[in-house]
């Protein structure tokens, strides 16, 4: 693991301004930098740098954080690869923890490994361009299939020769172990001694997010030849076949700026795409797609279109392993091609221009595709067409959204010509098979038309409490160590049990206000985020007695990261101009921050007291008539009574 001695070289010496400014085109605003967003489409600068607070804020996007976030957002790095990178920047040399020998051990086998990947990548490409063999044949390949030369550098492909050890020998006298030639599985070991996997093969290194080469794929040019077309490397230490897709590195950028990724099956069909345009595409290279592939792809996008063949082999191939991206959450889509033709072959004989047209008009909605297909297949038949419907509810019923379950439910209802009420029962008994809890969802149908019973929808409102508890944490990171004078409302009851309501002015800090005010009211926060930060920022105040809001940045969270340039740039933003010029004095934050905490304090009670009111009266309603019931109608009377007292505190009518 690296030390956190050089993760905090890291932080004290980059800069957010220059390494953002390697990515993004920054011009100087006041004190700050700005320029477009480098995770959108726009036209009007809405992306801010501050070199002062070393954070950057999207406003487009709703991004932000540190630089280590950005480069983690951007470049998609996972936290120590975002780290590294900036070591390797700003030339700091990365120092490991201590480890067991086990540990370092396991950590150089694992490095090693991605070494001899390397090496072997830069070998079967240099056999490519420079051996004689490998430009007759491999080369001769590329070429017509139709891929320019620089597609086949950038995707860095290869050539294995025909020699049955021509890798193992280059490799060995390079310095490279046997063992780790053997782990990777770029070579084989039988008693007539060492053999390269790939012989005799073109080469596809597979990347990984980052970039490094974790495997390959390489495919047989011989007709005659008796072993399999494609050939994979074996599962490894750095290789996983259900864990990786072929050109998620080359195309991870063009994947999260235009929101949606292209799934295809063959590695040609990657590197056509791309040479014509279409350059947010990767394929699960021929194997059934698997949740870890699949939240690769959730890492840039919750958007995807599989393309598949135009045959019915293709088309059955679309359906199988869809289910399981609607399980992710994602949004899917099909394209499938004409009768005969693939990703490769279509893009290869045509424009750019008429690929991406036909790829925006032909990708249709995973379940209308599916509806489509299988109503086609039934052909009218009463007991096929049923067995469509349980085909198609099955799928809905992976989709974790119950709003978009609703709308595919009467979607199909038109195109089955299938009674709502029906469909939705039948969605409950999929959902119950699995030991799930019914989705509370509803239809329009009127239910008298039908002896079976709909389930109600669950409202679906935003809760005001996350806003307020925003506001706390915004407070605390400006103003937390301010000193302020507070007009405190105490609330008590006389013998007669009334509540009885007095007023008096306290001095103290922010964070000591905030922090009793609810702890008194026991209020834990809803937002897991906002509920973190909060009980970080206290603890900066009462332990170490300062806020270091680097320190609280450097964290391996980005949604925190997040937060706090989201608090503390908007305001920026939002600055007002030197109107002292023009003789108009604005009132500065700070003078009435005392004002500001009891005011968003007050309205949070006021917001958990209308929560409390709710439960009780929905408890009432189970409860006998009688004692218990008047006891629950003297409760409800007290909290009324405390909420008019606080909104009369804060000036606002019921």
């Amino acid at each position: 693991m690296i030390s956190r001695n050089t993760i905090d070289q890291v932080y004290e010496t980059a800069r957010v301004e220059e390494v953002i400014g390697d990515f993004v085109v920054l011009k100087k605003s006041g004190s700050n930098f700005k320029g477009l967003s480098p995770f959108s489409q726009e036209r009007t600068p809405s992306f801010m740098v501050s070199p002062v607070k070393q954070i950057w804020k999207d406003f487009s996007s709703g991004k932000g954080g540190n630089v280590v976030a950005f480069l983690m957002e951007h470049e998609h790095f996972s936290y120590p690869e975002a780290i590294r990178f900036l070591a390797k920047r700003y030339a700091i040399e990365i120092e490991e923890t201590e480890q067991t020998q086990e540990e370092k051990e396991k950590a150089n086998a694992k490095e090693s490994l991605y070494l001899v990947n390397q090496f072997a990548q830069e070998s079967f490409e240099k056999d490519l361009w420079e051996y004689s063999e490998g430009m007759a044949i491999g080369l001769s390949y590329f070429r017509e299939r139709g891929f320019t030369d620089p597609i086949i550098r950038f995707f860095g492909l290869g050539y294995a020769a025909e020699k049955k050890d021509h890798f193992y020998q280059k490799a060995t006298k390079s310095g490279y172990s046997e063992t780790y030639l053997l782990e990777t599985g770029l070579v084989m070991k039988n008693e007539r001694g060492a053999v390269d996997r790939f012989r005799g093969r073109v080469i596809f290194p597979i990347r990984s997010m980052a970039g490094r080469v974790q495997g390959f794929g390489g495919r047989i040019l011989s007709n005659t030849a008796k072993t399999a077309k494609y050939l994979n490397s074996p599962e490894s230490e750095v290789y996983h076949k259900s864990r990786v897709l072929y050109g998620i590195y080359e195309s991870k950028k063009a994947i999260a700026k235009e929101d949606v990724c292209y799934l295809v099956e063959g590695y040609t069909d990657v590197i056509q795409l791309f040479q014509n345009g279409v350059e947010n595409v990767v394929s699960s290279s021929g194997t059934a797609l698997t949740p870890e592939q699949i939240r690769l792809i959730r890492r840039l996008t919750s958007n995807i279109v599989v393309l598949f063949d135009g045959d019915a082999a293709g088309l059955r191939a679309a359906i199988r392993g869809v289910d399981l991206i609607l399980e992710q959450g994602m949004n899917v889509k099909i394209c499938s091609f004409p009768e005969g033709e693939d990703p490769d072959s279509f893009a290869k004989l045509h424009t750019q221009e008429e690929l991406q047209a036909y790829l925006k008009n032909e990708a249709k909605d995973f379940i209308e595709f599916k509806t489509s297909m299988l109503l086609k297949e039934a052909n009218q038949d009463p007991v096929r067409k049923a067995a469509t419907v349980r085909e198609i509810i099955q799928s809905i019923s992976k989709i974790p959204d119950p709003i978009q379950q609703e709308i595919y439910i009467k979607q199909c209802a038109a195109a089955l010509e299938v009674s709502e009420p029906v469909l939705f029962n039948a969605l409950a008994q999929e959902q119950n098979k699995k030991h799930k809890p019914v989705r509370k969802i509803q239809n329009t149908t009127n239910e008298k038309q039908s002896g079976i019973q709909k389930i109600p929808q669950q409202d679906v409102m935003v809760n005001p409490l996350l806003f307020l508890e925003k506001q706390i944490i915004s407070i605390l990171i400006q103003y937390g160590d301010h000193e302020a004078s507070f007009d405190e409302l105490i609330v008590s009851s006389d013998a007669e049990g009334n509540l009885i309501e007095e007023s008096k002015t306290i001095h103290t800090k922010v964070h000591e206000k905030v922090f009793l005010d609810l702890q008194q009211d026991e209020v834990e926060f809803i937002q897991p985020e906002f509920r973190s930060l909060y009980d970080q920022l206290i603890q900066a105040y009462q332990v170490e007695g300062e806020l270091k809001l680097d320190k609280i940045l450097q964290q391996e969270q980005p949604d925190i990261g997040k937060i706090i340039s989201d608090i503390l740039l908007t305001d920026e933003v939002h600055q007002l101009h030197d109107w002292e010029k023009k003789n108009i004095f604005v009132k500065e934050r700070e003078s009435v921050v005392g004002q500001l905490v009891s005011e968003t304090i007050l309205t949070f009670r006021r917001y958990l007291i209308d929560e409390k009111i709710r439960s009780l009266l929905e408890e009432s309603e189970t409860t006998e008539e009688g004692e218990d019931a008047s006891e629950f109608l003297e409760d409800v009377m007290q909290y009324q009574h405390l909420k008019k007292v606080l909104s009369k505190k804060l000036n606002r009518v019921l």
